[in-house]
């Protein structure tokens, strides 16, 4: 297994399988926080539904597609990072986040989206890395430009929450434009 220490505190690891239990109580500090910004089947209740979640990436992890990694700091499981989609063939990527309220204000959510850029990139010779959130998320759209992302376009009510649509923001930056690219 590895780690990736993103500050003196707080580091990066897979988050798998097992890891249900520690996933399920981390999704109990940061469901209410995290469902206007996530995906519903993400939002998993209880260990089995953790487990399931879990479970589905570690199955798209050996087909070589989307990948979930943990962020614990102090010791606590307080958010993540993941590739949403990962195609290594088609030379894309996207990526997303979440974040219990406690952990925010750190920069871990950049560091590590840092992190999987680099091996993205650097690593697995990706081409273009894609950031999507709902317009109104004004948080994650300062994270892509945090990473040096372009600001593509807003795709019309595209982010279904409930009943109601929402805008979506799409960003991206090309390995020639990275830091890692440019060493």
């Amino acid at each position: 297994m590895f780690a990736v220490q993103l500050t003196e505190t707080a580091e990066l690891r897979p988050l798998e399988v097992w890891h249900a239990t520690e996933f399920a109580a981390h999704l109990d500090r940061a469901r209410e926080h995290i469902r206007p910004w996530v995906g519903p089947s993400f939002l998993s209740e209880g260990v089995p539904g953790a487990r399931a979640t879990l479970s589905r990436y570690a199955e798209q992890t050996a087909r070589d597609g989307a990948r979930i990694f943990g962020i614990w700091h102090e010791g606590v499981l307080v958010g993540g990072v993941m590739f949403v989609d990962l195609n290594a063939a088609a030379g894309t990527c996207e990526l997303g986040c979440w974040l219990q309220p406690d952990a925010e204000g750190r920069g871990l959510i950049t560091l590590s989206c840092r992190a999987l850029l680099d091996w993205a990139f650097g690593v697995r010779g990706i081409h273009r890395a894609e950031w999507r959130c709902r317009a109104d998320n004004e948080r994650s759209a300062d994270v892509a430009r945090r990473l040096g992302m372009t600001f593509e376009g807003t795709l019309r009510e595209a982010w279904k929450v409930g009943d109601i649509f929402h805008d979506k923001q799409v960003w991206s930056i090309l390995r020639s434009e990275s830091v890692t690219a440019r060493g």
